[in-house]
């Protein structure tokens, strides 16, 4: 009988956290958005609020919506769960079809049940495909029509560039390095091993990116957290909540920044003295209330400290942190540009010019997955962030929304980037498709000698 009142509480338990339980925003996202968010005071409850958007995709004929002046159709279809997206020169279009790996200690307890089958009911709980496909428009329709395996058997791909004539891809627990071909429809080989990155059992912030310095001499790697606070112990933390900075050819490396939670998005803005700076997309720590913590962009400073799991937001201490690191907060950079509490931004790529409307010429594109956590829901769509002299200079845009539709989520938008016609392009891994961006009524051979 007592067996069958635990099972009976514990089968109730999914229904408890999945009814959007828990208290509401009392902040518009709006006021957690710009370089001076809100921050009110944090707030605790004993069941965390969830309210995710229940997946269920995009049938015959539907799609996001596009800002005025723009109109979106599928670029490819049927994949499965794309993730992160790269161009590469010749206008070829990589896909890494991913999800997380095995994690056997991540969120493990009846916690971690619950979890899972929050991330189930996301669309988040199907098996890694493990693979970047190739995607290429032939005939210039702006519709893929040819797809190849480009790479297969990989680790929970994520992020990829190519330098010379070398790709490289971010597993869940390495950077490997492929020799390329231009024009390949396909890479052999296993690759080679630039340098391991922390994984292991627990692996929680399992996505792993690589971008290139603009001289090809340095490749970043980031390595999100492997918990929400630490609370799996600082031991298991270590060389994670950071970007590293590797040597391309020797394979050595070393913490380049720290103290971020977790980053995901990397892009490279020109300075008006000539040099190019990195940014970062980092998603914040949860269960302190549906106004904190704004996720944010921000440049990133050899050596810095940004504060997880002490402080957010730059100085603001996180009590629930114990023991804590004065020391370390007093060091803590204020992030420049907040995009909204649990917005789940991930996706980043700066643009200077392309082939869309004016009023997204200058500036970052952001890929917000969507809040699991916040009530009323915030994310599920793409923004755009209008830069002048290399920093923020104004409000967020929205350039694709209605990813949520009658409360379910057809899609949930990741990787962004502009591709060789000066189109934006955006991974959907609910979805399962890439949409691609234009400006309204333009014809791709248009678009593209627009970016020409």
């Amino acid at each position: 009988m007592l067996r069958k009142q635990f099972l009976t509480g514990f089968a109730v338990l999914p229904i408890v956290f999945l009814s959007a339980c828990g208290s509401e925003a009392r902040l518009s996202v709006e006021q957690g958005t710009g370089p001076d968010p809100e921050l009110p005071e944090p707030q605790s409850s004993m069941i965390p609020t969830v309210n995710i958007a229940k997946a269920n995709r995009w049938t015959e004929g539907e799609k996001p919506s596009a800002a005025e002046g723009l109109e979106v159709k599928a670029f490819a279809q049927n994949l499965d769960h794309p993730r992160w997206l790269y161009v590469l020169p010749n206008g070829d279009v990589l896909v890494a079809e991913s999800n997380a790996p095995k994690r056997p200690e991540d969120g493990t307890g009846i916690r971690g049940w619950v979890m899972g089958k929050v991330m189930q009911r996301a669309g988040a709980g199907v098996p890694s495909a493990d693979r970047i496909t190739l995607l290429r428009d032939t005939d210039g329709d702006g519709q893929a029509d040819e797809r190849h395996v480009f790479l297969e058997d990989l680790y929970s791909p994520f992020g990829m560039t190519l330098v010379d004539n070398t790709l490289y891809v971010a597993n869940a627990d390495a950077v490997v390095a492929f020799d390329y071909s231009e024009g390949a429809d396909q890479l052999d080989g296993k690759g080679r091993e630039v340098v391991k990155l922390p994984g292991g059992p627990i692996n929680h912030h399992w996505t792993k990116n690589v971008s290139a310095s603009p001289d090809g001499t340095t490749l970043y790697a980031t390595v999100g957290s492997n918990s929400n606070i630490g609370e799996n112990g600082m031991d298991a933390e270590k060389g994670r909540a950071a970007i590293w900075q590797i040597d391309r050819e020797t394979g050595e490396s070393e913490i380049y920044a720290s103290g971020l939670r977790n980053p995901n998005g990397m892009a490279f803005v020109p300075q008006a003295n000539g040099d190019d700076e990195l940014w970062t997309v980092v998603n914040e720590r949860d269960e302190i209330g549906g106004d904190l913590v704004p996720d944010y962009m921000t440049s990133v400073q050899d050596g810095a400290f940004y504060g997880w799991p002490y402080s957010y937001y730059g100085q603001n201490v996180d009590e629930r942190v114990q023991p804590q690191k004065p020391d370390l907060v007093e060091k803590a950079i204020k992030p420049d540009y907040a995009l909204g509490p649990h917005t789940a931004s991930l996706g980043l790529y700066y643009s200077e010019d392309n082939a869309l409307t004016g009023d997204f010429q200058n500036g970052m594109f952001v890929g917000q997955h969507g809040s699991w956590n916040r009530k009323p829901r915030s994310g599920y769509r793409v923004i755009f962030v209008p830069f002048e002299n290399g920093d923020p200079a104004g409000n967020p845009r929205v350039v694709l929304d209605d990813f949520v539709q009658n409360d379910e989520a057809k899609g949930r938008p990741v990787g962004v980037v502009i591709d060789n016609g000066g189109n934006l392009l955006v991974a959907d891994d609910v979805g399962n498709t890439i949409w691609r961006v234009s400006q309204s009524g333009a014809s791709p051979s248009e678009t593209q000698d627009a970016a020409n």
